[in-house]
């Protein structure tokens, strides 16, 4: 008798499928998963349902897909899912490294360090082009020129006509634990 491609023909004849989402444990890891396996199991995941797809997302997940997720997309999730397995998965060498990196972007992202936001009533200095510009830190944001600002960076942009952090560009970086360029008539 030829092997049954069909994934409901292994249903009825009582062995369990290798399909996510079709009586199969999906869900375990098995380090011995070969490529042509998980080639045979993508092929099939084509040939599925929508609700199957849902199905088989469920199941692997432990909650439904995101709502609007088209059936493209499920493929996709289901297929790198299958494929990942297939490699045996990500190192613990490659997740700590991954970790590490996300910990350093966080870091980066920040746009200064929240220790050294000047306090209500400072008055900041920088000298331009032979102009002094001065900025009064206020509780909703920052008074510049007469007008009201939230960002330091909108007030860097208008004075130098360019792209700027704001903080930096007031000196509002650590320097031996003290602020660079920052008065407080207190």
């Amino acid at each position: 008798m030829p092997p049954a491609h069909d994934a409901s023909a292994r249903q009825h004849s009582g062995e369990l499928s290798s399909i996510p989402g079709q009586r199969g444990n999906w869900t375990s890891r098995s380090g011995g998963t070969d490529l042509a396996k998980a080639e045979h199991q993508i092929a099939e995941l084509l040939d599925r349902s929508t609700p199957e797809l849902r199905l088989a997302w469920r199941q692997l997940h432990r909650t439904g897909p995101p709502p609007g997720l088209s059936r493209d997309l499920l493929i996709r999730a289901l297929v790198h899912q299958l494929q990942e397995r297939a490699a045996g998965g990500a190192s613990r060498a490659l997740r700590r490294r991954l970790q590490t990196l996300v910990g350093e972007f966080a870091k980066r992202s920040a746009s200064f360090d929240l220790d050294i936001v000047p306090k209500t009533g400072t008055i900041l200095m920088r000298q331009w082009h032979g102009h002094a510009h001065t900025v009064l830190v206020r509780e909703d944001g920052f008074d510049y020129d007469g007008q009201h600002y939230r960002s330091l960076t909108v007030i860097a942009e208008r004075i130098t006509g360019a792209h700027w952090s704001g903080p930096r560009f007031f000196g509002l970086t650590k320097r031996s634990g003290a602020l660079a360029g920052v008065e407080n008539p207190q």
